[in-house]
């Protein structure tokens, strides 16, 4: 599972783990585009809070992707140790089948 608040980044890590894997003639299943998490707040202009009741609104996007290879973890450990973008989160599962 990888993801990242940047979608640019996010997709570059993707293309160069479905690189390091065809190379190495894995089955590769994906990037598969999981549900993208927004998390919002909505704060307050002022601190006093006098004046107008005015509003600012933030949010953060989180984008995640799934992608299965299917081989020992050998393997797959040696396809992860590539280099990854800043602010990009690798989470690796092995299942044994």
């Amino acid at each position: 599972m990888l993801t990242s608040c940047n979608v640019k980044s996010l997709e570059k890590v993707c293309a160069d783990l479905i690189r390091g894997a065809k190379e190495k003639n894995l089955k590769v299943k994906g990037p598969v585009r999981m549900p993208t998490k927004t998390l919002r707040i909505t704060t307050r202009k002022t601190p006093c809070g006098e004046g107008s009741k005015t509003w600012d609104r933030f949010q953060m996007r989180i984008h995640k992707r799934l992608i299965d290879l299917h081989r020992p973890s050998e393997i797959v450990k040696q396809i992860t140790s590539i280099s990854i973008e800043p602010g990009v989160e690798v989470e690796v599962t092995i299942a044994d089948a």
